[in-house]
């Protein structure tokens, strides 16, 4: 089994949330390694919030709940990617994806 570097991130890594089905990339959060096994365990996306110091399941208050499908890991063993099932949407503005405007500001999505 594949061991994350959680160690060269003072505890966090970076975890790239993708659509399983059409591979839209959703998301960038940042998982510790509680957090990994928290998703691990319930099939639902848990991530470490930096700003409030704590674990947080991604639609726990707002029901846009992420069902993971796959767990992938990079070759540095410091990156996950997350392939999930999202529901409604991932971005916190109700947008399906952050992911949704060019450095001009427009929205492309």
């Amino acid at each position: 089994m594949i061991r994350i570097d959680f160690e060269k991130g003072n505890g966090l890594v970076p975890c790239i949330v993708q659509d399983y089905k059409t591979l839209q990339v959703l998301m960038l959060a940042y998982m510790n390694e509680e957090s990994l096994q928290k998703t691990v365990e319930t099939g639902l996306a848990t991530y470490w919030s930096r700003s409030r110091g704590e674990l947080w399941v991604k639609g726990e208050t707002s029901g846009h709940y992420q069902h993971v499908k796959e767990i992938l890991v990079d070759c540095d063993e410091d990156t996950i990617l997350l392939k999930v099932d999202q529901d409604t949407a991932a971005c916190h503005t109700g947008k399906y994806s952050c992911f949704y405007r060019n450095l001009e500001g427009e929205e492309v999505l």
